[in-house]
């Protein structure tokens, strides 16, 4: 089994992931801040930076990424993650499943995808099925030699219930699903900033050696999303997952500039912004 650090959407140990599945997940919604964020090919071009070690869709977008590198002759575009699984928010179900778009194989063989990723949603009436596809795709990856990134956001009727827990953002909720990523096998796990660095830090406490990254969420300014970064990589974070916070800027650059320092070179925001 490869090591992760060898993987390319690992840099200094740290690894900053681009996600641009949201058309699939929110829908167009989170593309009128900023509406040139709707075009693939904008995003793409965003993931150039230097910064990003990974850009992360649906296996149509991917095919799409694939076809603009070649037509034109794009040699330094991010490494892609293939997100293995999704959903709308349009159909009404009974609790929250995320079934599988693409195979492994399809995004290995066919898109060169140097990354899979997988969202679970434990807690979920279908959590079952959903270790059990998790299983499956685990298990081919390792096949591949590719590491895989949980998506890990414990949520459904059976944290809704518990009067142990306070929602999806609980620090014992997100620690929970952080465990599981180890526990089943993701080689990174992406969970939800719980709120404070004592709260991310119980996180680590049950992660072991396995690479943690920050959910970016929704946008907010610069100084307090790095600030949440630097805080979370404080406590043993390993990076960042960030859609919203990148591609809903007119010029995601200057954030992009500084999340490399905080990131990957160990600067302060208040380092990162003022350079």
């Amino acid at each position: 089994m490869k090591d992760v650090e060898d993987s390319r959407i690992i840099r200094n140990g740290n690894s900053l992931i681009l996600a641009y599945d949201h058309g699939t997940e929110h829908g167009p919604v989170d593309f009128e801040p900023m509406p040139k964020s709707a075009d693939p090919t904008h995003v793409f071009e965003v993931g150039r930076h230097d910064a990003v070690t990974a850009i992360a869709l649906q296996k149509g977008n991917a095919e799409y990424y694939r076809q603009w590198e070649q037509e034109k002759g794009i040699e330094d575009g991010a490494p892609l993650l293939v997100k293995i699984n999704g959903n709308s928010n349009l159909a009404k179900r009974e609790d929250y499943y995320s079934p599988k778009q693409c195979s492994v194989k399809y995004a290995v063989e066919e898109l060169d995808a140097e990354a899979i990723g997988y969202t679970m949603y434990a807690g979920s009436i279908h959590e079952d099925k959903m270790w059990e596809d998790f299983r499956e795709v685990q298990e081919q990856a390792r096949r591949y030699d590719i590491p895989v990134v949980m998506w890990s956001y414990p949520r459904g009727k059976g944290i809704q219930e518990n009067p142990d827990y306070s929602g999806q953002k609980d620090p014992e909720v997100v620690a929970y699903g952080a465990r599981l990523g180890l526990e089943l096998g993701a080689d990174m796990v992406k969970c939800k900033y719980p709120g404070t660095p004592k709260d991310w830090n119980r996180l680590e406490e049950v992660a072991g050696d396995m690479k943690t990254v920050m959910s970016g969420g929704s946008k907010r300014s610069d100084k307090a999303f790095l600030k949440d970064v630097h805080a979370t990589i404080a406590e043993g974070a390993n990076g960042l997952a960030v859609g919203r916070n990148i591609f809903q800027r007119e010029d995601p650059s200057n954030l992009l500039d500084s999340l490399e320092k905080v990131i990957f070179e160990a600067e302060t925001p208040e380092e990162a912004l003022k350079d």
